[in-house]
């Protein structure tokens, strides 16, 4: 049996949590903060109606955007509460309830692979260290020959950069670009955010 992510313990220990994860999303938007940052980077690597698995999509934050400027976007989120409100929020797109470390969705009737995996909001931090690689190595399974990934996440939250890298490189993923911000500010050794663009090696 796959080990539960993070996430998935947190939902099981206290109910609130996903509700609490969108009214805080809600009150971000509320307060006009800019909340696409990531989704603009993706689009800028894509020419339109691209395909794009949101992978963590969790309220559909990216993958909403990414569909409305029109792009085919599956996201996958374990958590149903959040992917109920994806649904609700962003019906142009398909949202799926999933784990990541057993992505297939061939066999849930999404043949096509994808031009660009994007995980964003951290997700890679709250995965079960055990799971880590099967959850790069089946992004990788799910992207066209040459297909890319942009994924995000914060330092000092117990992943460090350093086995991410060696985690991809042993997924099969290769190193296009790394930078230390979502909008495009180069990746250094004190960095204290990393987004990473790989390509399918």
């Amino acid at each position: 049996m796959t080990e539960p992510s993070i996430w998935t313990r947190m939902t099981a220990e206290n109910p609130e949590h996903s509700a609490a994860y969108i009214q805080r999303f809600r009150d971000l938007a509320a307060a006009g903060q800019d909340l696409f940052g990531e989704a603009r980077l993706v689009d800028a690597m894509l020419p339109r109606g691209s395909r794009v698995l949101d992978a963590g999509s969790g309220t559909g934050r990216v993958g909403g955007f990414l569909a409305g400027v029109g792009h085919a976007v599956v996201g996958v989120d374990g958590d149903p509460v959040l992917v109920a409100e994806a649904e609700r929020q962003h019906p142009g797109a398909t949202w799926l309830i999933g784990d990541l470390a057993e992505l297939d969705l061939p066999a849930r009737g999404v043949p096509e692979p994808f031009d660009v995996v994007v995980c964003a909001g951290n997700v890679m931090t709250f995965l079960a260290e055990s799971t880590r690689v099967e959850v790069l190595r089946r992004m990788r399974a799910h992207v066209a020959p040459g297909g890319r990934a942009a994924i995000g996440f914060g330092a000092g939250r117990g992943y460090p950069f350093e086995d991410f890298f060696a985690d991809a490189a042993v997924a099969g993923w290769a190193t296009d670009l790394l930078l230390s911000t979502w909008d495009l500010r180069p990746f250094t050794p004190d960095a204290d955010f990393l987004v990473a663009i790989l390509r399918s090696g």
